[in-house]
Formats: C-alpha cells, structure tokens, sequence
C-alpha cells in the first residue's frame, strides 16, 4: 500500500505539477517519512491528521531540524494532503490549517566582479585530478600554460578539451545566472550564438530565454570548436557540456568544477549557485531592474529575487562602515 502511494504520489509530481526530479525525490521523501511516523503511531495513511501532521514536523524540530528542512517538510506534506484528498486516500485534507515555520534566508556568500574573473581563469589553468562522475573521471584543469587573464580580461586558457569545458561553465554560470541543473540541461541547439542567448528549461518545465555576453560567447564557441570533438562519443548526443568520457555532464561535476576554480582564486566556499547569487547581485548593483533579474533567473516569486536586494544593501553597509569616518 505504501509503495502504491508513494509511486503514484510521484507520479502526480513529475507528469501532473512538472516537478523536477530532484524536487520529486526530496518530496518523497519526505512523505515516505511521515507515512513511517504514522505507522509506528498505529495510524494508517487514510487516518492522518492535523494533529499527526504536528506531531511529525515538532519531532523533526526537536531534532534540531532546520527551519528550511521543516519549510519543505510542510510543503511536501500540504501537496501530498491535497493530492490524497483529491484521490479519495483520506476523507479531508488535514493540512490546509498546516502553517510552515518562517525559514531564516542568510545572506549568501558571493564573489566581487574581480573575483569572478579570477574564478573563471582559474578553471582554464591546472588543478588535482578529482573523482570522477558518473559519466566517468573527469577531471578539472588543463596544461602549465597559465590560463590567467590578461589587462583586459580575456582568458588564455590551454587547449585541453576539460580545461575548456570547465571555462565555458564557469562562464555560463556567472554570465547567465542559471542553475547547475538547467546548465548541465543544456543541448547544442539552446545557444543562439549570434544573439548571444541560451533557451533554459527551468522549474516546472518553464522555458526562458537568457541572454549572455561576450566573454561566455568566446568561451562556448572554442568549447565546441577545440573542446567538445575530442570527448564526443556514442552517448554524447546533442548535449552541450560533456564529461571525460562522453557522457553527458551530471550536477556533481559542474559542482566540483566551480568549486575547485572559486577555492584556486582564493574566493569563498562556493557551488554554481554562488555564481547564481553573484550574477544577480552585480546586475541588480548595476542598475538592473529587480522584475528583470526576476525573469532571467526564472524565480516564479519576486520576493525570492528581492533577497538579492539586501545582499546589495549589506555590502553598502559593509563599505560605508568601513570607509565613513562617522559611520
């Protein structure tokens, strides 16, 4: 029974609300879990209640659960109510008076322009050799040629194909402001490389277009001109980023690329989701629009977008406490 529930809970998920399928594992997750508490109470699924519902997020709470684990607990647990309610697997829909505790939103780390481009000289340069994904041991890094910037800025990173690769996502990233998930998404056919923009497929299966300057334009165009012909191979098909051994390039390796880069250019600890908070962040204290932000980063709420307008006013805090001699 539980099984049966879980799987076409799943499926209502990904066909039904076009859930990704990182949203749709952690979402059962954590259903699986609250059917557990249930059972170990004597409760069968058709019996939950608001008071189960309760019982369950303060046991996660009393574990020292944090308020954004708790947030998404009762997101899961308010779809999977409805979902059963409308499936007749309860008689009422318990959640609806469920409320999700107020998650505390740090202010999350990002690089200065200059670091940035430091970030990004440092993925064409050489590195350790890493643990490989499931695609098969890629690596980071390329030759001793250097790879640094010049005065102005362009990259004279090496002709290995991985060295060129990791540059090329480490452009995208900060260029476009994407998620990790939605660049390693990407095919051939997603660049218009003559109006410089990418289509993305994001959350919810919602398509945006992303525009992107000339700098990441360089750095795709010898991606796919020196870069990606070597590692081409029976599974590549129209994927845009590869791994070593022709695959497609998974989540994890874009992961261990960007934080190997940010680390070699003395930055923070950082994943491309700090490039993500970068980009947004430079183009809001460039004058950008905060709807227009909203729309590139394909954020379905702009009260999520805003959280960038409070890392701007930080750092002007930050320097203004630094350099006023009244402050």
């Amino acid at each position: 029974m539980t099984m049966s529930v879980l799987d076409e809970f799943a499926d209502h998920l990904r066909h039904e609300r076009g859930r990704s399928e990182h949203t749709i594992r952690a979402y059962v997750s954590d259903v699986r879990g609250l059917i557990a508490f249930a059972g170990a109470r004597g409760v069968p699924v058709g019996d939950i209640d608001l008071a189960l519902l309760r019982s369950w997020l303060a046991e996660h709470t009393r574990r020292g659960a944090a308020r954004t684990t708790v947030a998404r607990q009762v997101s899961s647990a308010k779809t999977f109510c409805a979902w059963a309610f409308r499936e007749q697997i309860l008689g009422d829909d318990p959640s609806t008076r469920l409320q999700a505790p107020k998650a505390h939103r740090a202010l999350p780390p990002i690089l200065a322009p200059d670091e940035a481009v430091a970030a990004i000289a440092a993925a064409g340069r050489p590195s350790p050799a890493a643990d490989g994904d499931a695609d098969g041991g890629d690596v980071g890094g390329g030759d001793t040629d250097g790879g640094g910037p010049d005065a102005r800025g362009d990259l004279r990173e090496s002709d290995d194909p991985i060295a060129l690769r990791d540059v090329a996502i480490l452009e995208l990233l900060y260029a476009t402001g994407i998620r990790v998930g939605e660049l390693c998404g990407l095919n051939i056919e997603d660049i218009d490389a003559h109006r410089r923009v990418v289509r993305v497929i994001g959350k919810g299966n919602k398509e945006r277009t992303v525009p992107y300057g000339a700098p990441a334009a360089k750095a795709v165009a010898r991606w796919l001109r020196d870069g990606r012909p070597s590692l081409v191979g029976p599974r590549s098909g129209e994927a845009l980023l590869l791994g070593a051994r022709g695959g497609r390039l998974d989540q994890r390796m874009a992961r261990s690329v960007v934080h190997r880069a940010v680390e070699a250019a003395g930055g923070p600890s950082m994943g491309p989701h700090g490039l993500r908070h970068s980009a947004a962040t430079h183009l809001l204290e460039g004058g950008a629009d905060l709807r227009v932000v909203q729309e590139l980063l394909g954020h379905a709420s702009l009260a999520t977008t805003q959280l960038y307008t409070h890392v701007s006013v930080e750092r002007l805090r930050a320097a203004h406490r630094q350099a006023h001699p009244r402050a």
